[in-house]
């Protein structure tokens, strides 16, 4: 991370696709098995602290996706399922700020950083983080409370779960993001 603190009150905590569908065997190994209790511990953090906090999820138009709004797949992951009162987006596309308000609420909020939690590194908190830094935000990615599945290349091989992650938080690393541990965002506030 490359500041050891940060102004809190202007940081938002974004918690990306925390749903039980992604619980699915058919995604394959996954990396970073404490991705969620790492989550939850952040997400502990903000709501002691009353800072800002919002849950974005999927609900996928594909027909046969566990994510779609009517499947049990849907649903939040239990340690970090959104308390009354807290802000939720959902999202339809991989982006967290596609469609929803995100963004203007960030703003709202007086958010200039954002630090992004879920699921999956490679794809919608990987977009996600992008977007933020194209729209001015300072993202900070948390390392191990973000996961993704291993996947299929073009050339036919299939890339461990663990290099699928590596490669995703060294994509956004430097060039949209500061990458960190959960520690240290914690040591952060």
């Amino acid at each position: 991370m490359t500041d050891a603190a940060f102004d809190a009150d202007r940081t938002a905590l974004v918690l990306v696709d925390l749903q039980t569908g992604l619980d699915d065997p058919a995604y394959g190994d996954r990396s970073t098995p404490d991705a969620e209790s790492n989550a939850a511990r952040l997400l502990d953090a903000w709501r002691e602290r009353d800072l800002p906090l919002a849950h974005v999820r999927h609900d996928s138009t594909e027909p046969d996706s566990p994510l779609r709004g009517d499947s049990p797949g849907f649903a939040w992951k239990p340690e970090t399922e959104p308390r009354d009162g807290e802000t939720v987006f959902t999202k339809r596309v991989n982006s967290g700020f596609v469609g929803t308000e995100l963004e203007s609420w960030l703003r709202e909020n007086g958010c200039e950083r954002v630090v992004l939690v879920g699921l999956t590194t490679d794809h919608c908190v990987s977009t996600t983080t992008r977007m933020a830094e194209n729209l001015g935000f300072e993202p900070t990615v948390v390392s191990d409370a973000t996961a993704t599945f291993e996947r299929e290349g073009p050339d036919g091989e299939t890339y461990s779960a663990e290099t699928m992650h590596r490669t995703a938080l060294t994509h956004l690393y430097g060039e949209f993001a500061d990458v960190a541990t959960t520690d240290e965002v914690l040591a952060g506030l």
